[in-house]
């Protein structure tokens, strides 16, 4: 492997199509595709302030660096990338990405990041202003996690979550086998139009949250007292500890509770509407 050290980069494409290169303590300036099309690149400690560095770029890792808000749209279309220990301020990360790992990473202008991205696992990470996060993004692994953005996750297959806060507005519309657990996820119409979603000992708020979902799963969840309106027109099996502030026309399964404000079964419920509702005290 080639390394460099200590050195300035700017412009139009300064290295394009390296392979086998250590990059320690480099700057990349204002300029365009710094290291498209390269292969087996590390960067460590190294600063980008210019526009989309990595695009098509295969095996690479990157710790300890700064993305800068110049160094937008940093990442897409690549392969093969671990992020380690670094801070991204560029909005528009990864996209058409596959095989990702990021560990330890910040990213507080995650503006329409991570979209039609594969095989992904984060662990330990934060984004902040973070809407339409992980839009058409499949086989996920997140651990530790910690999000403000609305819209996420939107069209996601194939997602395992473990010890997240979401704070997020319509998130996980239209996904398809996702599974929660240990988690707080708060915002309204949480998982409308949902297939297979499993929330596992997590707590949920924000009005009219899972509806029209097919296949939902609760297993000891509670419910904030904001969450109301919940499960209207969902096939849904819940056992959820406390109170529901209310259950709106729910269309197949068994929801049970300890107590429940206002249950509202209307002339609009859905067929087969043979939902069991059992209240505990």
């Amino acid at each position: 492997m080639r390394i460099i050290r200590n050195k300035e980069f700017g412009g139009e494409r300064p290295l394009y199509a390296e392979k086998d290169l250590i990059l320690e303590d480099v700057t990349i300036h204002t300029g365009e595709s710094a290291l498209k099309e390269c292969k087996n690149i590390e960067a460590l400690r190294c600063r980008f302030e210019g526009k989309y560095p990595f695009w098509e770029t295969d095996n690479f890792k990157i710790k300890d660096c700064l993305f800068t808000e110049g160094g937008r749209a940093a990442i897409w279309y690549s392969r093969n990338m671990v992020m380690e220990d670094t801070l991204v301020e560029a909005p528009k990360m990864f996209r058409e990405m596959h095989h990702m790992e990021v560990r330890n990473v910040k990213i507080p202008n995650a503006l329409e990041t991570l979209w039609m991205c594969h095989d992904v696992v984060l662990r330990k990470v934060e984004v902040d202003k973070a809407d339409y996060l992980f839009m058409h993004s499949s086989d996920i692994d997140i651990d530790g996690y910690l999000q403000n953005g609305n819209y996420s996750f939107q069209y996601c297959r194939n997602v395992v979550i473990r010890n997240a806060e979401i704070y997020s507005k319509d998130a996980f519309w239209n996904t398809e086998n996702v599974t929660i657990y240990d988690s707080y996820i708060t915002g309204e119409y949480l998982a409308w139009y949902s297939k297979n979603l499993r929330l596992v000992n997590c707590r949920i708020g924000g009005t009219q949250a899972l509806c029209y979902a097919e296949g939902l799963i609760l297993e000891n969840c509670t419910m904030d007292e904001d969450a109301d309106l919940c499960f209207e027109y969902s096939d849904v099996h819940a056992e959820i500890k406390g109170n529901v502030t209310s259950i709106k026309n729910p269309r197949s399964g068994k929801i049970v509770c300890d107590s429940v404000g206002e249950i509202i079964l209307d002339e609009n419920i859905k067929q087969p509407a043979n939902c069991e509702i059992i209240v505990r005290k």
